[in-house]
């Protein structure tokens, strides 16, 4: 074999080498915002310019919630120990509001050192490559927020969550926690659950498989629906907040007829009612 042929064959096997090798992952840039969205197609982040949040002193009705997402936030924050968290329950009582605000509260005691990551609940299955850039970021600690997670029939994807959060052979990333809202405790709904326990040999094993995704989040958060009392007072600190000029006995009446007409008591339905309001007296409260 002449010279020409032996250099030949070489550059194919350091070819055929180099396609066996994993590429190096790649060092994600976290420098330039607060908070970004995980675009799974691509592989990379999206910076978001601005949070959509509002301000902790705005969220009433759910101070121990609030008291304990903070707590463990911080902790996680001064590197020590934390715990995932399902924020679970009833729609439109500020879970996900709560999850931002606590990050915003936090992010600022750190000084920029605490970033929060949206990750699509259709994406769940790309966690892993998720955690993968997470993991080559030790400069940052990371707050990995999936809102209105839940999973349906036949959706296998469940599996990548569970595996990701405490499985496999690395685990989680010590620099990352993750948190999720959802309208299910258990994150899966009855019926499957009580459909796999009526064709499985073994019932109660089939139900462990999927109940235990649960466990994986050490903190569960209850929400629950509002009392009249409460909506109210959440309506006035909105009021209060944005200096709205509006009498309490018109601010009562609107409110309670606001929430009468879409059968539903809830803070979500308290900033409606605020948006609205604002409106028709010509203030902002986008400020």
């Amino acid at each position: 074999m002449d010279n020409q042929s032996l250099t030949e064959k070489l550059d194919q096997i350091v070819e055929a080498l180099n396609r066996l090798s994993p590429a190096p992952v790649a060092v994600a840039d976290f420098s330039g915002a607060e908070a970004f969205v995980w675009q799974a197609g691509r592989g990379q982040f999206q910076n978001v310019e601005k949070v959509n949040r509002i301000d902790m002193e705005l969220l009433h009705g759910i101070d121990r919630m609030r008291d304990t997402l903070v707590d463990n936030t911080t902790r996680f924050a001064q590197d020590l120990p934390a715990n995932n968290a399902l924020l679970w329950g009833a729609r439109g009582m500020g879970k996900s509001s709560l999850v931002k605000a606590v990050h915003g509260v936090v992010n600022a005691q750190t000084e920029g050192k605490l970033k929060l990551i949206e990750i699509h609940r259709e994406d769940i299955e790309s966690l892993p490559d998720l955690m993968t850039l997470l993991r080559a970021a030790p400069g940052y600690r990371f707050i990995v927020f999936c809102d209105d997670l839940s999973f349906d029939a036949q959706d296998t994807s469940y599996k990548s969550l569970k595996a990701a959060l405490e499985g496999g052979i690395e685990g989680r990333p010590e620099n990352m926690i993750f948190y999720a809202t959802s309208n299910r405790r258990h994150l899966l709904p009855r019926d499957m659950m009580e459909n796999e326990r009526s064709t499985a040999i073994n019932p109660s094993e089939a139900v462990q498989e999927k109940v235990s995704l649960s466990d994986r989040f050490g903190l569960w958060l209850g929400f629950h629906n509002c009392s009249q009392a409460e909506f109210l007072e959440m309506v006035r600190a909105y009021a209060v907040h944005f200096s709205l000029d509006v009498s309490d006995e018109q601010l009562r009446a609107e409110a309670v007829e606001w929430s009468a007409t879409r059968g539903a008591r809830s803070g979500r339905v308290a900033w409606q009612y605020i948006q609205d309001l604002a409106g028709r007296l010509g203030v902002r409260t986008d400020g």
